[in-house]
């Protein structure tokens, strides 16, 4: 693998099409699709502040967990209205895992290959996020849950738009997952792993530095247990902060306050 698979056309359109927009009291919140550069269109939200700027912006990715009502789009939108009433930009996208079945139709032949693609997509919505009037490029967070904070890591390094990252119970390796289903033996089972070690977050995520992380992550968390957790922090550089939840993999409300808090520090807002 090289780097360069990660290349697209910068200049080609997004294509942007608005669904809808209503105005609140200290927000915008509007529905829209865009093109990605593999003959697909995805669905966002943009919520931002009312006023002129310049705003920091937020990239929210969320997590997979097909029996709960979040696991798309929809998970990050309260908490992006509390960070456009504090002064930041938000694009929530839809990611390959918005689809409630897309665990058990992949298969280990095309998860490489769908993992490039994604990472080229988090690109795409980075330039869709960055190209809103009146954002600062210099502030610019992405948060991530699951493989959202897996793939985010992959896109960080190899594009260095983030200024921050908040990331939130996410694995050091892909096949911690995609070995799950359908299950592997032998030397299918290695190679698999050979293949997929080359996008690993371990193996990437120092890239990321100097931009300081957030990892969150549940102490009762079956899917991310406490060693991969640590192994995932160790390899990351500093600035780093590891904090620990009581709860599941799909954290708490407590991860969700001391996540605001940490953004509004990076990102220079003012608290509401």
């Amino acid at each position: 693998m090289t780097e360069r698979q990660f290349d697209y056309d910068q200049d080609a359109p997004l294509d942007v099409r608005l669904v809808g927009s209503r105005e609140r009291d200290r927000w915008i919140e509007s529905e829209l699709t865009y093109a990605t550069p593999f003959d697909r269109r995805r669905a966002a939200y943009l919520v931002r502040p009312v006023g002129e700027g310049p705003f920091p912006a937020i990239l929210y990715v969320h997590w997979y967990e097909p029996a709960a009502s979040d696991s798309n789009r929809t998970q990050f939108f309260d908490e992006a209205k509390e960070m456009a009433k504090r002064g930041a930009v938000s694009l929530l996208v839809e990611a390959m895992w918005s689809d409630r079945e897309y665990f058990l139709k992949r298969t280990q032949a095309d998860d490489f290959r769908m993992s490039v693609e994604q990472v080229v997509e988090l690109r795409r919505a980075m330039d869709l996020l960055c190209g809103q009037p009146a954002v600062d490029p210099g502030r610019v967070a992405y948060v991530g849950h699951d493989f959202g904070a897996m793939y985010g890591v992959v896109m960080g390094s190899v594009d260095p738009r983030p200024s921050c990252y908040a990331l939130m119970a996410g694995t050091p390796r892909f096949p911690d997952w995609f070995l799950y289903y359908p299950r592997l033996e032998g030397e299918a089972r290695e190679a698999f792993v050979r293949e997929m070690k080359p996008l690993d977050p371990i193996e990437r995520v120092a890239l990321l530095a100097p931009a300081p992380i957030l990892f969150q992550v549940g102490e009762q968390d079956v899917h991310v247990p406490a060693e991969r957790a640590e192994a995932l922090f160790d390899a990351a550089h500093e600035p780093k902060d590891l904090r620990w939840y009581e709860a599941g993999h799909g954290l708490s409300a407590v991860a969700a306050d001391d996540r605001v808090g940490w953004l509004t520090d990076q990102l220079r807002l003012n608290p509401t």
